[in-house]
């Protein structure tokens, strides 16, 4: 393969692995992170106390974090069909990257706010805090810096799970490999998918390390 060649075709697969993971990682953050806010304020004696609610959804997040992922993209084919037409592709593969990332962003944004001070809570409510205004003004504030740290985790992990969907028609840069660099035989390709998949990530992580020690108030404060 030349290499004017494999560059057009590592060019045009990552493109595919940054929508499908940009759509899935924005749409199953933003579902997963009032899901992980409720895990973390609703058991008995918290926020919103609602603990049988509480243990019903942790059942729920934790059967969907256990399933393994490549099983849930082809169990969810009926349903990836419904919604996209077909079950192959960069767009089909948008829904399964999409429904693994809500719970494990959600019991990442629960172990961040779980982690705040009691004391922030309790100084806040003796001021006439209402729960909703303790949720966005002390939890959500202080756990920023966590919960970027989380959403960097997640975008690490959907880059890897978007290189499994190739397994199954999903596109992007896992499908080059598969297709060229195992079932053609070429070396070169499934390096060159390596590689740039390790700078994918370390992109992604950096940046998601600069930004939550931007919005960490300790390092402001020294």
């Amino acid at each position: 393969m030349s290499p004017d060649m494999l560059f057009d075709l590592l060019w045009k697969s990552l493109l595919q692995t940054l929508h499908m993971v940009a759509v899935s990682g924005l749409v199953g953050s933003l579902i997963g992170l009032p899901i992980g806010v409720f895990l973390a304020t609703s058991g008995r004696n918290e926020l919103f106390p609602a603990p049988a609610l509480n243990y019903a959804i942790g059942l729920i997040v934790n059967a969907a974090r256990s399933t393994p992922f490549i099983i849930l993209v082809v169990a969810i084919i009926p349903f990836t069909r419904l919604l996209t037409g077909t079950s192959i592709g960069t767009t089909a593969a948008i829904v399964p990257l999409t429904i693994a990332t809500v719970p494990f962003f959600a019991r990442l944004v629960e172990a961040a706010i779980r982690e705040i001070d009691k004391g922030l809570i309790e100084a806040a409510r003796a001021m006439g805090a209402t729960p909703m205004q303790i949720v966005f003004k002390v939890l959500l504030a202080e756990a920023r810096p966590a919960i970027l740290l989380a959403f960097t985790m997640t975008i690490v992990s959907l880059i890897g799970y978007s290189a499994m969907v190739g397994a199954v028609g999903g596109g992007g840069l896992g499908d080059l490999g598969i297709r060229y660099g195992y079932q053609r035989f070429m070396p070169e390709v499934m390096l060159a998918v390596v590689v740039v998949l390790i700078v994918l990530v370390q992109l992604v992580q950096s940046a998601g390390d600069a930004l939550a020690r931007r919005f960490d108030k300790r390092n402001r404060k020294s």
